[in-house]
């Protein structure tokens, strides 16, 4: 089952439960996957471009409740929550600190990197092999402690 049908699934669900937070954050969901096969590009909507859509919409769900939060806005921080929750459910399981690190030190090794000066070069390789796994801001503070 891809993520179209699981989702669909998950909403009728939702409805059945009368769910309204995770109903709201899988219709979102929906909502970005129907946008990105309508884009014109004419690409299909594999696994891994699926991913990117959760990854970006877990992102902006993220920096919402950090923004929430610090302007003293619980009833809005709870909603963004709520969803970031319901995202989750469909990501790969985040892979520890550890094996980040091991994943970086094969893509140092790889690239021959040497110095900070190398950083883009790192990040971007390690980006692709860590996608959807890892955290950015995780993989940047190991590649800059790697390399410095």
């Amino acid at each position: 089952m891809n993520l179209t049908d699981t989702i669909n699934t998950d909403i009728k669900t939702a409805m059945k439960a009368k769910d309204k937070d995770a109903l709201r954050a899988l219709r979102a969901i929906k909502s970005a996957i129907l946008l990105a096969n309508t884009d014109g590009t004419g690409e299909e909507l594999t696994e891994e471009r699926g991913m990117k859509i959760l990854q970006k919409m877990l992102k902006e769900r993220k920096d919402s409740l950090s923004t929430y939060t610090k302007a003293g806005r619980e009833d809005l921080a709870e909603v963004e929550q709520s969803e970031i929750t319901v995202i989750e459910r469909y990501m790969p399981e985040p892979m520890g600190e550890d094996e980040i690190r091991t994943v970086v030190q094969g893509v140092i090794a790889d690239t021959g990197a040497a110095s900070m000066k190398d950083m883009g070069k790192v990040m971007g390789m390690a980006t692709k092999k860590l996608a959807g796994q890892a955290d950015g801001k995780v993989v940047s503070g190991i590649v800059r402690e790697l390399l410095s």
